[in-house]
């Protein structure tokens, strides 16, 4: 799907796709192509009407998730950055690329999948809200920023589940804890993975490196992005330790109670252990019928028994075994 949006006078509204060539030559005008999931003849605007270089249409076509990079081409910088794939159905979480070509005039998108920050970042701008330093710069923050604040509520979602996680893993440690503590493994893995790269490039955009394409005025925004890409950073990281404690917390109850089994165990064995043995030594011996010793002796043997039981078990509690 094409969709094309051009900024005349600070308002954004609908542009044809046949008057996008027409638009890209308007003096001070700011024209948006966003391409979703798009046809090989929408792809072919990329070559025929952009000319961009190949490697990056290579980029954007192929159905990987490449890493966060910034790529300077002379009038127009190539961006991919990535955010959360909320179309998946995995109990993991998955990443999807955003490719942005940011020109002295315009900003071209590129995802194979929907993705709620450039949705939103449209609707505003067809809403005409109070947006600062309008420009291909500032379009291109305005979608990095919604991508990224979108990471936000999953990173918090997930602290929130492996802190959950390491409290029943503490009081009811069952079998499949250990597969959903490493579902939220995985995806914090996942994230750490695109934290770095992501942060890296951002911090590009806002020190100066493209000052040709990114205003100074426009660099504050990105230095904001950059904050945040801290703040999302060490929240990963937080979620990656509370997770080796889950783990350690389920493997630590799990023993305990393993040893709590192994130990009535013995104890019941030590206690039958005597009992076998005056059985298998007296057992024929002594019967109420036996004509020696008779009830007398078989009632002995079984006081016996009675004693010995229950200094086994005083020695055991004296002992703090039980």
């Amino acid at each position: 799907m094409l969709t094309a949006l051009i900024c005349r006078d600070g308002h954004f509204q609908p542009l044809p796709r046949e008057q996008i060539a027409a638009a890209l030559g308007e003096p001070d005008a700011l024209v948006w192509v966003d391409l979703e999931a798009p046809t090989p003849d929408e792809a072919a605007v990329l070559a025929d009407l952009f000319h961009f270089h190949q490697l990056t249409i290579d980029d954007c076509l192929n159905q990987r998730v490449d890493p966060p990079k910034v790529d300077d081409y002379g009038n127009y910088l190539f961006i991919i950055v990535q955010g959360i794939d909320f179309t998946a159905k995995s109990e993991e979480i998955r990443t999807t690329e955003l490719d942005l070509y940011v020109g002295r005039s315009y900003v071209v998108s590129f995802h194979h999948q929907p993705l709620p920050s450039v949705t939103e970042t449209r609707e505003r701008c067809l809403r005409n809200a109070p947006l600062p330093a309008r420009g291909p710069d500032w379009l291109a923050h305005a979608l990095v920023d919604s991508l990224v604040d979108h990471l936000l509520p999953v990173v918090e979602a997930m602290n929130e589940e492996i802190s959950a996680l390491e409290d029943e893993a503490l009081g009811n440690p069952r079998p499949d804890l250990v597969q959903r503590i490493a579902t939220v493994r995985r995806s914090t893995l996942r994230l750490r993975r695109l934290m770095g790269p992501q942060r890296d490039l951002i911090n590009r955009l806002s020190r100066g490196d493209f000052q040709h394409l990114i205003r100074p005025e426009t660099q504050m925004y990105y230095r904001d992005i950059y904050d945040h890409m801290l703040r999302l950073e060490a929240m990963v990281e937080n979620v990656r330790d509370l997770g080796e404690s889950a783990t350690s917390v389920y493997l630590a109850t799990i023993n305990n109670r393993l040893n709590a089994v192994m130990k009535a165990l013995s104890i019941v064995g030590t206690i039958f252990l005597p009992l076998t043995l005056l059985a298998s030594v007296f057992g024929t011996n002594f019967s109420p019928t036996y004509e020696g010793w008779g009830w007398p002796g078989f009632l002995a043997m079984c006081a016996f028994m009675l004693v010995t039981i229950a200094a086994c078990v005083w020695w055991f509690r004296r002992s703090g075994w039980w």
